[in-house]
């Protein structure tokens, strides 16, 4: 019995389909592999291929990334590649000297660089120690001064000095203008504190300017002292107590307190 030629023609064309796709599917795992260039790997996501650790694209091909000594790769596609190790610096993008920490310094924890230690200060590349006057200790803020004098002294060119406190005065800690204030009931005077003088019926009042007094209420200061105030009619005195002022709906004309009209 013959063969349908029909049947014929399908069996051919399965054949074929089928060598065909055998041919793809082994020319494909070679083609990729072959678009993989030596010492590259193909990347974890997405599509292509990119270098090894250390090394680097050069055109088509991965190169090399020479790492000198005391450095380590970074893996990364801009600058040299590598990175010096803690306690060395780079050089010319050649190489990694180590940090010279001078005495009386510190490695900076940056690894790159050094600072010096406290009672030492920075001289070119060395670290010199601070030598203090009598009478002086370290300064925190050393942007301002490395030493400052202690409670009692001030600075005087490369030296503490007492500083000399008056009579009836005490040291007030203030870091800027008078190191000293004058006791109470005492006023600064020509560089010395002198004693407030309070007239009768007054009383010692503390204010950085005036003459240390203050009057009593219903009186008011004049060149002799506290005198007592004389209310003209339809006045009271304010509210210090030391002036008077007219009651409402009368204003004040020579001493008097005359009625608005």
């Amino acid at each position: 019995m013959h063969p349908d030629p029909l049947s014929l023609m399908r069996h051919g064309a399965l054949l074929l389909a089928l060598a065909l796709s055998g041919l793809v599917a082994g020319a494909s795992p070679v083609s990729a592999q072959s678009a993989i260039p030596e010492n590259a790997h193909a990347r974890s996501y997405g599509d292509g291929w990119e270098c090894d650790r250390s090394y680097r694209l050069e055109g088509d091909a991965c190169l090399a990334i020479t790492v000198p000594e005391n450095a380590y790769p970074t893996n990364r596609t801009y600058g040299v590649g590598w990175n010096c190790l803690h306690g060395f610096r780079e050089v010319d993008e050649t190489t990694c000297l180590a940090v010279a920490v001078p005495e009386g310094g510190y490695l900076d924890p940056s690894g790159q660089s050094w600072s010096c230690l406290r009672g030492f200060s920075e001289v070119g590349d060395l670290c010199e120690e601070i030598l203090l006057p009598a009478n002086a200790y370290l300064s925190d803020d050393t942007r301002n001064a490395v030493w400052l004098c202690d409670r009692g002294y001030e600075v005087v060119g490369d030296t503490c000095a007492p500083i000399a406190v008056p009579e009836n005065a005490y040291l007030n800690g203030s870091k800027y203008g008078q190191a000293w204030t004058c006791d109470r009931g005492f006023n600064e005077r020509e560089g010395g504190c002198e004693a407030v003088v309070i007239p009768e019926n007054g009383y010692f009042h503390e204010t950085g300017y005036g003459p240390g007094w203050r009057c009593d209420r219903g009186y008011e200061a004049d060149s002799k002292g506290c005198e007592k105030i004389e209310l003209p009619e339809n006045a009271h005195l304010d509210r210090i107590g030391n002036r008077w002022e007219c009651h409402r709906n009368f204003q004040r004309s020579r001493g008097r307190c005359v009625l608005n009209e």
